[in-house]
């Protein structure tokens, strides 16, 4: 499993795919990596995008969809940064690591020329926004996942009432919010 001297060889696939791997320790708000592994691959889950697998502009497609969907939710920090699973086999035990992408667009198509599929799952590095893209059967999927972890005091209403804000997808429409009182 390794490469060169004692070098993992998942960190020379994070560098094949483009990605410049950050010795930014992972954010204690970073999800269990099973629940976010679950939370867009779980039988109820619905995706943001469906791209067919068989159009011809499949990967183009789920490259801007993908791109879409991680910007339009946070997923980048201020200088770039964000959380991604290593190459699929043996990912959850490595855990996230923090990357940048320099490349800056492409990268389910970077990933599928490394290792023959576009599938990969991130992570903001405040660990509320979760984006994956997939494949399922005849389709690329493009996931994304919201969690609600960020509480806040709500004006107008008793000092010791709080909110949770979810910025949600699907049938709300990308980018809208829906405010729970709690």
């Amino acid at each position: 499993m390794t490469k060169g001297q004692g070098r993992p060889k998942w960190l020379d696939v994070l560098e094949r795919w483009g990605l410049r791997v950050l010795e930014t320790a992972v954010p204690r708000e970073a999800p269990p990596v099973n629940t976010a592994i679950y939370s867009v691959t779980g039988f109820e889950v619905e995706p943001v995008a469906v791209i067919p697998a068989s159009s011809p502009r499949a990967a183009d497609e789920l490259d801007e969809k993908w791109h879409h969907c991680a910007s339009a939710s946070a997923l980048y920090g201020d200088k770039g940064e964000f959380l991604i699973l290593p190459p699929p086999s043996g990912g959850s035990e490595i855990g996230w690591v923090a990357v940048t992408d320099p490349v800056g667009e492409h990268l389910p198509s970077r990933i599928a020329a490394v290792t023959g599929s576009p599938e990969f799952l991130a992570v903001s590095m405040d660990g509320h926004h979760l984006c994956a893209a997939s494949a399922e059967e005849d389709d690329y999927w493009v996931v994304r996942h919201e969690v609600p972890i960020d509480r806040c005091q709500v004006s107008g209403l008793p000092g010791d009432v709080q909110s949770d804000t979810v910025s949600c997808c699907g049938s709300a429409g990308a980018g809208s919010e829906v405010t729970a009182v709690v």
